[in-house]
């Protein structure tokens, strides 16, 4: 056994693991079918199925390729399969057939122990354009007990219609993909509240170099601080290049999760951790003016967007849902751009319904307007609801209207289903999004078994 210092791998496997002789790389399922695909090679493979509630796997087709369709399958219903080729097997997966929404890009049932190493939930959904023309999703997985440090990476040759297994970053976790200077970049934390990575692929992302650490973190656990980041804007302004992260936890009575930025000149090697900057975290303050009474005790999950008047702000997700109002606000702070290191200034707040759940603000350079993408909240009795995401629109960035109402499932249940943390951009007359998606039994509305890939055509004509 060689050591390994690269990032990626196809698969990652660990040390006294089963993953499986034959590695089940992307599952689909459909209303009445499942779809998925493997990696190892072979002259021949036998797939089994059988329903969770059955004793016995049933032989349902041969293929000699390296994916399979089951159809003709029971809608709402959960099922078993693998693959097999001589002495080689998968892994038992799990699926349950259901009605989903947009295009699946991959999906984990909540009982699937594939990636227990890791966790049992579909998470921060990333997308990007890469310079070559194909489209590129990542997610990692989840779960709040689990180490949390696994990225998985997909690729789609025909503009988001069908997608396939690239790779997959080991450790990675709430990670970025973005694009510069036409080279693909993933900037992630190890793990929850971890240390800041950064790596770069020279091949769409089949295969990217040990990733570079920018910062050190925590490993999150027991109320340790760390940073926090999710995949947003990366916003170039000025001659340099932001993010935005947090640092902070979740994890203790007192959490917070204090609001920085970081950057770096646009013509530095992003990759030397000696040329990004931080700026210095800012805690919340309920004495701000603006802010809700009661307990509001963290921002996190800011997005930058540059004003009209040329100020770089940091608009960010507000935790009010136990505060009076419950729902409704957002907060801006100033990003300082003259100073790199300078704290961040907090300037006002905003009236937007979507504060308690990550969302994403872009500017649209032929309508001169931005737009959100957002799980809107409408009642104070439902502040945590993620089951209505809905198209945003604004002209100043402080007065927000509804555009419309993108995917609607407030006659379910609000506990199990959520269109959440959406990373979307604009493609000609078109927006593009990537969503963690619960539905079809998931473990909960937090907890997703789908990513989800989805488009809107002509969005401008949609403005009223």
């Amino acid at each position: 056994m060689k050591g390994y210092n690269y990032w990626s791998y196809a698969p990652y496997r660990p040390l006294l693991t089963d993953v499986g002789d034959i590695y089940i790389c992307r599952v689909a399922p459909g209303e009445n079918s499942i779809h998925f695909e493997w990696l190892e090679g072979g002259n021949e493979f036998k797939i089994y199925l059988k329903k969770r509630s059955d004793k016995d796997f049933v032989f349902v087709g041969t293929t000699t390729d390296s994916q399979f369709d089951i159809e003709n399958l029971e809608t709402d219903t959960d099922y078993e399969f693998y693959v097999e080729s001589g002495t080689k097997k998968s892994r038992i997966r799990l699926a349950r057939c259901g009605k989903s929404v947009g295009t699946v890009v991959n999906y984990l049932h909540p009982d699937d122990e594939a990636y227990a190493f890791s966790g049992r939930f579909l998470c921060s959904p990333s997308m990007v354009r890469h310079p070559d023309g194909y489209l590129l999703a990542s997610m990692d997985l989840y779960e709040g007990s689990s180490p949390q440090n696994l990225t998985l990476i997909f690729r789609s040759d025909d503009d988001g219609n069908t997608w396939h297994y690239v790779s997959e970053l080991m450790p990675s976790f709430w990670g970025k993909m973005f694009v510069h200077k036409n080279e693909l970049y993933m900037l992630s934390c190890s793990t929850e509240y971890g240390d800041l990575l950064i790596g770069k692929s020279s091949d769409g992302g089949k295969t990217f170099t040990a990733p570079t650490v920018l910062m050190r973190g925590s490993n999150g656990k027991g109320g340790n601080n760390g940073f926090h980041k999710n995949p947003q804007n990366v916003v170039v302004h000025r001659g340099r290049i932001y993010e935005t992260l947090e640092w902070g936890n979740w994890h203790n009575g007192t959490f917070y999760h204090a609001a920085m930025v970081m950057s770096c000149d646009v013509n530095d090697d992003l990759l030397n951790p000696e040329n990004w900057s931080f700026s210095e975290p800012v805690k919340y303050n309920p004495k701000w003016k603006g802010t809700v009474d009661g307990n509001a005790s963290a921002t996190l999950e800011g997005t930058l967007c540059v004003s009209p008047d040329g100020e770089l702000l940091n608009i960010m997700r507000y935790a009010i849902g136990d505060a009076n109002p419950p729902y409704g606000l957002v907060l801006a702070y100033r990003v300082n751009t003259d100073n790199p290191d300078a704290p961040l200034e907090y300037s006002h707040s905003v009236k937007m319904p979507c504060n308690n759940s990550k969302f994403m603000i872009k500017y649209d350079e032929k309508s001169k307007k931005y737009f959100s993408i957002v799980s809107r909240i409408l009642e104070k009795e439902n502040v945590y609801r993620r089951n209505l995401l809905s198209l945003m629109i604004s002209d100043d960035l402080e007065n927000w209207e509804l555009v419309c109402d993108l995917i609607d499932y407030r006659n379910t249940d609000v506990r199990k289903v959520g269109f959440q943390y959406v990373d979307f951009k604009f493609e000609g007359d078109d927006i593009i999004f990537l969503c963690r998606t619960a539905i079809n039994n998931a473990n909960n509305f937090h907890d997703a078994n789908y990513s989800t890939f989805h488009r809107i055509e002509n969005f401008r004509n949609l403005i009223k």
